[in-house]
């Protein structure tokens, strides 16, 4: 293990092993949730995905970070994709059952808020098919945008106040790499099963087990670009 690899470890335990060594700062954790759902959102993205593509890195290049990299403008730009994701989960936390009950599956909706059950096993995984068939499309190629802005960038801060150009953006996005492995691949075989996960665990902790999904984002991406080297 290099030394980075442990100052990266000794991070990661800093950030969690607190929640579990002192109650009083679990319920802080829990009330924030509940009082401040969109700006802990943003602070749980902007670590976590952060960290998955810091990761990420390490994976492809050796190391977490380098020159043009642009960790914070990542971040920032993680904190708000965390909360246009937060609301998402809210939407289609609400939807997804409702579709259900429309075919005839009565109870959906409150087995959600209940232990786990055949229904709330069927609900989550409604709500996760919803969500990664439809939002999930859209917000991988806008993070795919985000992130070759901040290059184009050179990494700076600058990238969070120079004009994104969208369109050309999009026109240099690798399309087929985009469909064959991260619509094709990691949102049936990956990302389904991985929300439908999320969404049986207790509301307070479903966007944090989002964002550390976005760890897994990280490798993931990391190896479709070595894939694409191949």
């Amino acid at each position: 293990m290099k030394r980075d690899d442990f100052f990266f470890l000794a991070g990661a335990l800093a950030v969690f092993t607190p929640f579990f060594l002192f109650a009083d700062l679990y319920r802080w954790y829990v009330e924030a949730n509940r009082v401040y759902p969109y700006l802990m959102a943003f602070c749980k993205f902007a670590i976590l995905a952060t960290a998955g593509e810091s990761l990420g890195l390490r994976l492809q290049k050796g190391r977490y970070n380098q020159s043009g990299f642009g960790l914070f403008s990542r971040a920032v730009v993680w904190g708000f994709l965390g909360i246009w994701i937060a609301a998402a989960m809210k939407l289609y936390a609400a939807g997804g059952p409702r579709f259900l009950e429309g075919l005839g599956i009565s109870g959906v909706a409150t087995a959600m808020s209940g232990g786990f059950s055949g229904i709330k096993l069927l609900g989550a995984f409604s709500i996760s098919v919803w969500m990664n068939t439809t939002f999930a499309p859209i917000f991988m190629t806008c993070h795919k945008v985000t992130d070759a802005h901040i290059l184009k960038n050179g990494g700076s801060p600058k990238a969070l106040v120079t004009p994104l150009r969208f369109g050309a953006l999009l026109s240099e996005i690798d399309w087929k790499k985009q469909w064959n492995f991260v619509f094709k691949k990691t949102i049936p075989l990956f990302w389904i099963p991985a929300h439908t996960v999320t969404f049986l665990l207790p509301s307070q902790w479903q966007v944090l087990f989002a964002a550390l999904l976005g760890v897994v984002l990280g490798v993931l991406l990391s190896v479709a670009a070595v894939k694409q080297r191949n």
